[in-house]
């Protein structure tokens, strides 16, 4: 190389040289570098971040060998303002030459015998393409790491104060532990162990995968609206109590109408085969709501909202049965009267059409009104004459028609 050639390239390799100083610390710097450093780690991460230690180990190693080549060229050359050919022919061989001593960790396992390495040495070029490599290497473990960490740690920390606010609720309801809430805290801890220790564990296809996590914050997200709704049920009480009591005599009433509707139908109505009304649901519900509030008075509340729902489910099925018995008996009572409105209808109409004397109509409708106004009313005899009498009319009315 001549003197102007060796000046350009010791100018070009130590600006060169900057700048993997400056990436270097820059990487040993980095967020992820130092939560690596200072963390406990266990299991993929902690083999994948000593296997970058090392390589970052052996880096920096060979950037000092490179860096020492370079400094060494640069004193020759500043000792040297009009280098001879011998001196050029030197630092020809620094800056082009196989002038970088490799690390011990660097040179290949077949370059080493077993008394120990042979020397290895390459290029300044070659070097820096062993930085590189190793530096890619390294910064990809870190940045993994940092990813992992990044996109676990705060929802993690999110779900850890969703916790203890619904730990917090929880002891306020009943001052007891809850069952549910202290498995998913248990998980909850073995979860963050794992992702604050070995994050990249977690990494599936080159993602972190938070399936773990997001299950575990659907369940807290529904224990805590289901305790929010036991502490909303604390605070309105009185007034939920009051509204199932009106439930309870609202049932209460309708059995008690149910029961006269059914004695009356057994008595009006004949051959009714109708099954007895419900007795006594009132009363049951009454001594469950009793229950209840001896929870209420032990501060048991995240039990007793369970089984204060449990109440009003039963009471609403109480009362549509109690309902369900009454339109049953009334229902025949119903019918009857609706036999005898069609019936009138079916006279009235006969007198507009002027048949109302016809003897056939005359009889069947006094068979009609016999059977509807005598007690036990034969409802299905009833019904066949109430048809007889309409079919009848129909024929007068169609008959008087072809007269016209």
């Amino acid at each position: 190389m001549s003197r102007e050639g060796v000046d350009h390239a010791l100018r070009t390799l130590r600006a060169e040289r900057d700048r993997i100083s400056a990436s270097l610390l820059d990487l040993d710097g980095h967020e992820g570098s130092r939560l690596l450093e200072g963390a406990r780690l266990t299991g993929e991460t902690w083999r994948r971040w000593d296997d970058a230690k090392t390589r970052m180990t052996s880096l920096w190693a060979l950037f000092d060998a490179y860096q020492r080549v370079l400094e060494t060229a640069r004193e020759l050359r500043d000792r040297n303002p009009r280098p001879d050919a011998a001196t050029l022919v030197e630092l020809s061989g620094m800056l082009s030459g196989l002038s970088v001593e490799l690390p011990d960790g660097e040179i290949p396992l077949q370059d080493r015998t077993l008394l120990g390495p042979h020397e290895r040495r390459v290029t300044l070029e070659e070097a820096v393409a062993l930085m590189s490599e190793a530096y890619t290497f390294v910064a990809g473990e870190i940045a993994a790491a940092d990813a992992a960490w990044t996109a676990l740690l705060l929802p993690l920390e999110k779900a850890e104060e969703c916790w203890r606010g619904t730990a917090r609720l929880a002891h306020s309801l009943d001052g007891t532990r809850h069952p549910e809430l202290d498995r998913v805290g248990r998980e909850l801890t073995a979860l963050g162990r794992l992702i604050r220790t070995d994050p990249l564990s977690l990494v599936r296809n080159g993602a972190p995968d938070t399936t773990r996590l997001d299950r575990v914050r659907t369940i807290l997200t529904s224990l805590g609206d289901e305790l929010a709704g036991v502490a909303r049920m604390r605070d309105d009480y009185e007034g939920l109590v009051a509204r199932v009591t009106a439930s309870i005599e609202e049932i209460e009433a309708t059995e008690r109408r149910a029961h006269e509707a059914h004695r009356t139908a057994l008595s009006k109505i004949e051959s009714p085969n109708l099954p007895a009304p419900s007795h006594g649901l009132g009363r049951g519900l009454r001594d469950r709501l009793a229950a209840l509030e001896r929870l209420r008075e032990a501060g048991r509340w995240v039990e007793m909202a369970g089984r204060f729902a449990e109440l009003e489910r039963a009471t609403d099925d109480a009362l549509e049965r109690a309902r369900g018995d009454l339109r049953l008996s009334a229902g025949l009572l119903d019918r009857r009267g609706e036999l005898r409105g069609r019936l009138e209808a079916y006279r009235a109409k006969a007198a507009r059409l002027g048949v109302v004397e016809d003897e056939h109509l005359t009889e069947l409708y006094g068979e009609a009104r016999d059977v509807l106004w005598t007690a036990p009313c034969d409802l299905r005899r009833a019904t066949t004459v109430l048809a007889e009498f309409q079919r009848a009319l129909r024929a007068c009315e169609s008959e008087t028609g072809t007269r016209r």
